[in-house]
């Protein structure tokens, strides 16, 4: 009885990685793809039955792929191996994206701060802010996590920024977080404290392109949202977006220019 029902699993198994092999995940449902992924770190069960208890608990494949280890193992039949695996596509996904993007990608417009940028929080739980340091050029010289958890004036100060930044001989500077559970729109003090950055930087001659903020598929850009429009009353700074067609193509693309306009007493 027990080798008719292995064979029935088994038969079951390859059925699924037949489907996956001729149509792709596009033909499978959410409980259809974690009971695939599952088959490979249990082998010997079948876990169907955790699929779809694992869709209840946490709400949808995302939630499940999204949840740390420790909340995977407390769902009954839930192993280490299997908890493991679960954490590792988010990351494993973030890794390709990231790689994709080259070691020195360059970021000229908006929009290629955003495909550099958004793989960064793929996967994410918790609040997490990154610098990107850029040469003159824009292409990527370091990327730094400079923060996880809330971004506040405590949490990101202005020295950090300025340090790394430094370290790193950069010439911009482009700042990117997360709202894992909210909308891509910036908090006060995420206003609050970009403006203090935006000073820092510019006393050392060094620019702050954007801050970006990523909440699911979307993205807001301060720029565009005329968030650092101001910088404190020691200095005002503006920041401005210029739409450039392109040569030959019939396209417009928003390219980042900077425009510094220093305060009396300081040019």
């Amino acid at each position: 009885m027990a080798e008719k029902v292995k064979s029935i699993h088994a038969g079951h198994r390859e059925r699924l990685r037949e489907r996956l092999r001729t149509a792709g995940l596009s033909a499978f449902s959410e409980h259809e793809v974690l009971e695939l992924l599952l088959t490979y770190a249990i082998p010997q069960r079948d876990v169907n039955p955790l699929a779809h208890e694992l869709i209840a608990v946490f709400g949808s494949l995302n939630a499940v792929l999204s949840a740390d280890e420790n909340e995977l193992l407390r769902v009954k039949g839930m192993g280490k191996s299997a908890a493991l695996l679960l954490t590792m596509m988010p990351q494993l996904t973030r890794y390709c994206q990231m790689h994709a993007l080259g070691e020195r990608p360059t970021i000229v417009t908006a929009e290629d701060a955003r495909a550099c940028c958004a793989p960064l929080f793929y996967g994410a739980t918790r609040e997490q802010i990154y610098m990107l340091c850029l040469d003159q050029a824009g292409h990527v010289l370091h990327r730094s996590l400079l923060h996880t958890g809330t971004v506040d004036q405590v949490a990101l100060h202005p020295r950090t920024v300025v340090e790394t930044a430094i370290r790193h001989k950069a010439h911009s500077v482009i700042l990117a977080h997360n709202h894992p559970s909210g909308v891509a729109a910036p908090s006060q003090p995420d206003i609050d404290v970009t403006k203090r950055i935006t000073t820092a930087l510019y006393l050392i001659g060094i620019q702050l392109v954007d801050h970006m903020i990523f909440a699911g598929s979307e993205a807001y850009s301060m720029v565009r949202g005329r968030c650092m429009d101001a910088a404190g009353e020691d200095a005002a700074f503006s920041y401005v977006v210029r739409a450039g067609e392109k040569q030959g193509s019939g396209l417009r693309d928003e390219e980042y220019e900077w425009v510094s306009l220093a305060p009396d007493g300081m040019e």
